[in-house]
């Protein structure tokens, strides 16, 4: 760490050296009326073009410091920068160099003065960002229609926002030693377990990376095994969503340069849940997460038993759909999983394809192109029609799982349950179902089951109300049980 000098020239030589030729750099220095410093600026001025603010910088700091010691009696030119910030800037006083750097390539401005062993680092960060806009992967019909950007002071405040309490804590801190990217974890003191918000800070500084980028890289990082296929942190781009979640009793962390929150503890019935859910009437918001759990099992499922049963166990299909299928495939040349592969694997391209395009286009692409390219394989004998629907309804059904991660984890696992049925049929079918499912139940999320409430010792049936039934909102009148128990109560009755 090196220390400020009060000879303003060996201050300017180490932030020359420290920046080299950047190009982007700027450098301004001051001489003023009654400061004798010899042939050495007065004042010395850094900050990086395209991460201040100018007009700020201008008006704040510039004007009010050389215009005004024209007019002052006093000598002291630090006193004097000292109360015209005080007055017009937020500021802070550093007296290491290697501070006033990385503030300065947050976008801040830093002030030099001759005879002052300090310098001033005033706020004055301003870069392009992309406006507050609805959420392009979490719709919905109902309630609030903004989404976090890749500011992480907006990020910040659309939570401050919606929750108004003491008790609501934010601590920050930076990750990456060369990206230095912010972050902030947010928790309500009195109903997260501190634990768990302990568990959140060391799985965060438990490694030292070069950079990061956005809270997809930052989530790898803090997950206790790297093996793991499924997601132990839940994703949103929703305030609302993360408001909810920090009023629950988790930890929502934030990440600057990211569009996404990411929450925890997470578990299955999290990652099925949305917004929605709370904003619609109860039976319909229990109805739809009906549909989404039974989407996942066609998402996961439905090709692999569509193959153990054409292949082995044709007895349980039904006379009159038996002879369609059998006079379907007569003319074909290629077995059923082999047809079924193909069309999962040319689903699959067609919805890598349409991420990677603009948005209408890779709409357009994915529904044309599942259309000529269906068709195309039936008139062409490579695959029958019931393979097509079958493909079809996977598709569909996967896109009705909310969480994006859980949903392509549930797309990967189903090629490996099409070959355990086409190898040993509907016992190959059984038996890696059993397998997912147990593995699901031996997960944990910070020590909450993931399979939580379902897999839960001694629960008293409180989180079955907000299950796959979500009761009225009157009826949920405690919190999660990961939440602390001194605070578990979130609603109660003031008259009758």
């Amino acid at each position: 760490m090196a220390s400020i000098s009060k000879k303003i020239d060996e201050n300017i030589t180490q932030i020359e050296t420290i920046f080299g030729n950047w190009s982007d750099i700027v450098e301004r220095r001051f001489d003023l009326d009654r400061c004798a410093w010899g042939d050495d600026p007065a004042i010395y001025v850094v900050y990086i073009d395209g991460l201040c603010d100018h007009e700020l910088i201008e008006n704040t700091l510039i004007k009010p410091i050389t215009w005004e010691w024209r007019n002052k009696d006093t000598a002291d030119l630090w006193e004097h920068i000292i109360s015209c910030e005080g007055q017009t800037a937020d500021y802070t006083q550093e007296s290491d160099i290697d501070n006033v750097v990385r503030a300065v390539l947050r976008g801040d401005t830093a002030i030099f003065v001759s005879g002052s062993d300090q310098a001033i680092v005033v706020s004055s960060k301003h870069f392009p960002v992309r406006g507050i806009e609805e959420s392009s992967t979490e719709g919905g019909m109902r309630g609030p229609r903004d989404s976090f950007n890749e500011n992480f002071r907006t990020s910040t405040a659309l939570i401050r926002r919606r929750i108004k309490d003491v008790h609501l804590k934010l601590e920050q801190g930076t990750m990456g030693v060369r990206s230095r990217t912010e972050y902030g974890i947010f928790y309500m003191e009195d109903i997260a377990e501190p634990e768990l918000v302990q568990q959140i800070r060391d799985t965060i500084d438990k490694y030292e990376i070069d950079a990061v980028f956005d809270s997809g890289m930052a989530e790898h990082l803090m997950e206790k095994k790297w093996q793991e296929i499924f997601p132990i942190y839940q994703a949103t781009t929703r305030p609302d969503k993360a408001a909810a979640a920090l009023v629950e009793g988790r930890v929502v962390v934030v990440f600057d340069n990211s569009p996404e929150v990411i929450i925890a503890p997470a578990t299955i019935n999290t990652l099925f849940q949305t917004a929605d859910d709370y904003y619609n009437r109860w039976p319909v918001a229990t109805f739809a997460r009906m549909i989404r759990y039974v989407a996942a099992f066609i998402a996961v499922g439905l090709p692999g038993l569509y193959i153990a049963i054409t292949c082995y166990h044709r007895e349980l299909i039904p006379d009159k759909l038996l002879y369609a299928i059998a006079d379907a495939r007569s003319q074909l040349s290629f077995p059923v999983v082999v047809e079924v592969l193909i069309m999962e694997l040319l689903f699959e391209l067609l919805r890598e394809a349409g991420i990677r395009l603009p948005s209408q286009l890779g709409n357009t692409i994915g529904v044309v192109g599942g259309l000529i390219v269906g068709q195309s394989a039936v008139e062409a004998g490579i695959v029958s029609t019931m393979v097509v629907i079958v493909v079809a309804l996977t598709a569909i059904a996967s896109f009705a799982i909310p969480n994006e991660a859980f949903a392509s984890v549930f797309r990967l696992l189903k090629f490996v349950i099409i070959i355990t049925s086409a190898l040993y049929g509907i016992l190959g079918f059984i038996l890696a179902m059993l397998v997912l499912v147990f593995h699901l139940a031996s997960l944990d999320s910070f020590g909450v089951p993931y399979m939580s409430p379902v897999v839960t010792c001694g629960y008293t049936g409180e989180g079955y109300k907000d299950f796959v039934v979500r009761v009225p909102i009157k009826k949920m009148i405690n919190r999660p049980k990961w939440s602390n128990p001194d605070e578990r109560c979130r609603l109660v009755r003031k008259r009758k």
